[in-house]
């Protein structure tokens, strides 16, 4: 039972509030939010003020992904400003077991997120302590780019070890899901699908959204 996830980085900006309601409507389970600084990532994006401020037009849980340098100065004011998750880069902090305990003891769930060519043997000393990864399918940094084609491995190798050793993480993908692709991705054993372009820049996002249920209903009775 996979958990959908649409991605505000592709929504309309002049009209969040909107694209909130049509998603939440729509049966989405999490909202996404990639947070950007320009320096971990070359783009800037969402900040404090704005996810404060769309807070109160949504009832889902914020999912709030740090793709910033020094996330733990900053991981407490998104919290305070209405994050029900936060991730943050493995690459990006060197006491990354402290930062999630400290998320953890905040009252959020404290996810680990790691860009494509950084290997799944770096999460030995962390993933026990952790409530989901978030695994980056594209390069971070620009939503609409093209899923890279060996995540699908990388994503069942990481699920298989979860489930191994009894680790009760969540596997959650980010990057270049397609009404092409997205069956296979789930199929690979991911458990949070964000989904950006796919649903906030088609006609009718509440349609893609629906279609994603759907599959979800038929491959649960597998």
């Amino acid at each position: 039972m996979f958990q959908i996830a649409p991605s505000l980085l592709a929504a309309d900006f002049g009209r969040l509030a909107d694209e909130l309601k049509t998603v939440e409507t729509a049966g989405a389970d999490l909202i996404h939010l990639d947070i950007m600084d320009g320096s971990f990532v070359p783009n800037i994006s969402l900040g404090l003020p704005v996810v404060e401020s769309i807070r109160r037009y949504c009832k889902l849980p914020f999912d709030v992904h740090l793709m910033i340098q020094n996330p733990a100065r900053y991981a407490a004011d998104f919290i305070q400003a209405g994050a029900n998750m936060v991730s943050f880069h493995l690459e990006a902090e060197p006491h990354a077991h402290r930062l999630v305990h400290w998320i953890q003891e905040k009252g959020a769930k404290a996810g680990i997120a790691l860009n494509p060519s950084t290997p799944l043997s770096l999460l030995e000393e962390i993933l026990p302590a952790v409530d989901y990864i978030l695994l980056m399918t594209v390069n971070p940094g620009f939503g609409g780019q093209v899923f890279i084609p060996g995540s699908l491995g990388k994503i069942s190798r990481l699920q298989q070890w979860i489930r191994q050793e009894g680790y009760r993480a969540l596997v959650s993908i980010d990057g270049g899901v397609d009404l092409r692709n997205y069956q296979q991705i789930i199929r690979s054993g991911v458990d949070i699908l964000v989904a950006g372009s796919v649903i906030f820049r088609n006609p009718n996002p509440s349609s893609v959204i629906q279609s994603m249920i759907e599959f979800r209903r038929s491959f649960s009775k597998i």
